[in-house]
């Protein structure tokens, strides 16, 4: 059984759910995001609540059911409250701003980086040396966030780079 899968997914004020086959379709103030669950999961609307049964007792179908269910919670939190990731930048001269749909970074290299933003997310640059990523699809914020973070991770020795707010970086002990 699953603990997670069991849970219905309770629906807030403002949010309305509609299933249509094996496709869920949420509608909140923050816009409308939908998901396909496999064949393995029943999907149904009751009560003001979303909920997922497994379609027979086979390993996948039980796999299959918590993973749904939080994909339905995901979809609920995301047009509710959207979705958020913090970036900090370290480093002599290092810094970052916005023009536009534009995030302009600048990294230590011989050029500027000018990251183009995707539709559906929203970046800002309150400080020079923080980044903000939000929208309403957490698949779409975490890529966006690993992909600025990947034009300079944060090295061990003095922490120079771009790093999540909340990430912790190990530090070694230079040579002697």
């Amino acid at each position: 059984m699953s603990r997670i899968g069991k849970k219905p997914v309770g629906l807030p004020d403002g949010v309305t759910a509609s299933v249509s086959g094996q496709t869920v379709e949420v509608k909140g103030p923050k816009g409308t995001r939908s998901f396909t669950a496999t064949d393995d999961v029943t999907l149904s609307v009751e009560d003001g609540a979303v909920s997922v049964t497994p379609r027979g007792k086979s390993k996948r179908a039980r796999q299959q059911w918590g993973m749904s269910r939080t994909q339905v919670q995901n979809l609920v939190t995301g047009v509710t409250e959207g979705f958020k990731k913090e970036l900090e930048i370290n480093g002599v001269g290092y810094r970052a701003q916005m023009q536009g749909n534009v995030l302009k970074l600048n990294l230590g290299y011989s050029h500027d980086v000018d990251f183009e933003v995707p539709a559906g997310v929203t970046v800002t640059a309150p400080k020079p040396t923080i980044i903000i990523v939000e929208g309403s699809d957490q698949q779409q914020v975490g890529q966006v966030a690993a992909n600025i973070r990947e034009w300079r991770k944060p090295e061990p020795y003095k922490g120079k780079g771009i790093k999540y707010v909340d990430e912790y970086i190990f530090r070694k002990e230079g040579k002697r």
